[in-house]
């Protein structure tokens, strides 16, 4: 069976490297990194992930502007968008909703069941 591949675009080395560890060990999934959006949507375009997880909060192209370049592209207008982030106040959580995401995932999040929220999120079978 195919390995799920995971984009994961943030800026913070730390949460990369945690999440890759995370996601590769619990989830059995390929990690593929960016740490820009700008990098993130050149990599959605060539790598053609599963899914992606979106760090909110990022110098340059923010999260939501990559978010909304990726709905334009046709080529990654399909992959679905998980948010990360620290923004967890209703007014957030309900612009995020209203734009379309998959789901969001609130920083910081715990390594031992991100595998297992991401798939909740997406209706992937997980063991």
């Amino acid at each position: 069976m195919i390995p799920k591949r995971i984009l994961l675009i943030d800026d913070e080395d730390d949460i990369r490297e945690i999440a890759q560890l995370s996601l590769e060990m619990m989830g059995g999934w390929e990690v593929v990194l960016a740490n820009s959006g700008r990098e993130g949507i050149e990599k959605a375009q060539t790598d053609e992930p599963d899914v992606i997880l979106l760090d909110v909060m990022m110098p340059g192209l923010d999260g939501l502007a990559t978010f909304q370049r990726l709905q334009a592209d046709p080529v990654t207008q399909r992959i679905p968008v998980i948010l990360l982030t620290a923004k967890v106040q209703s007014p957030d959580q309900r612009t995020f909703e209203q734009l379309g995401v998959s789901g969001l995932i609130t920083k910081p999040f715990e390594p031992l069941t991100l595998a297992e929220q991401v798939a909740k999120i997406l209706g992937w079978d997980f063991d």
